[in-house]
């Protein structure tokens, strides 16, 4: 298949863009980017655009354009991620085959995991089902779970007046994550919509990887940790839910 080799290009573009820069922030932005030149590649070669090949590229397309352009604007002008900074700091000598290695390609290979429903639904011949209809629903879910949470979180941090304080208002008072749920959710989505035959189920590696990272890997366990002294947000742990929106709890 070439859907590896394209990925493979791909970020060693992204390494190459990074070492220049002397900033591997830059493979955040790459990363939706990323799930963009799949979708766009594997649609071309099927040279086949039924309904339902649309439709995931579509949902792919606006998913990774949102997100690249969201942490594009936030990274702008700024420092390194703390992230690559310490990763600098552990690489030494070797920074540039370990970057490349532990950082690029890495993300390559989750990458192509990943989009492993995005693949199956533009090889396979595919019409729409009922599963395409739940998968989109579950899709829309998600990307207004995501969306709102980021602008919410965005107008709280550029208010001067809520320096020091914790984001626990809108969709915050359910989950800790919504954009982290949000995006767990459209995932879900976008393997429901590749549904088409038994050997699609194989997709569901795809929304489990994603989940898996964002709550014990790369998302929540960074983010929280930069809170580890702060009293007020341990009380939020305490009252909100980590992941799955669900009532506060009053009474602790």
């Amino acid at each position: 298949m070439i859907y590896p080799i394209i990925i493979f290009i791909y970020m060693s573009i992204l390494f190459i863009i990074g070492t220049i820069k002397k900033n591997n922030s830059i493979v955040d932005v790459g990363w939706g980017l990323g799930f963009i030149v799949i979708a766009i590649s594997t649609l071309l070669f099927s040279n086949n655009y039924s309904p339902t090949r649309i439709i995931i590229s579509a949902l792919v397309i606006i998913w990774g354009t949102r997100l690249s352009t969201h942490i594009y604007k936030r990274n702008r002008n700024k420092p390194e991620d703390f992230r690559y900074m310490e990763m600098r700091k552990k690489f030494g000598k070797h920074i540039l085959i370990k970057s490349y290695l532990y950082i690029y390609m890495l993300q390559g290979l989750l990458m192509a995991i990943i989009s492993l429903p995005i693949i199956l639904n533009n090889t396979y011949k595919s019409n729409i089902n009922a599963f395409t209809i739940i998968g989109i629903i579950i899709w829309i879910t998600g990307f207004i779970f995501e969306s709102i949470g980021d602008y919410q979180l965005k107008r709280f941090i550029t208010n001067p007046n809520n320096k020091g304080k914790i984001m626990d208002k809108g969709l915050f008072k359910y989950t800790r994550h919504p954009n982290y749920f949000g995006e767990s959710l459209m995932w879900i989505g976008i393997f429901f919509t590749s549904i088409i035959k038994f050997n699609s189920l194989i997709g569901i590696i795809s929304p489990l990887l994603i989940t898996y990272l964002l709550v014990y890997v790369s998302g929540v366990p960074l983010l929280e940790k930069a809170f580890d002294n702060n009293l007020a947000y341990q009380e939020y742990k305490k009252r909100t839910s980590k992941f799955i929106p669900w009532f506060r709890k009053e009474n602790i």
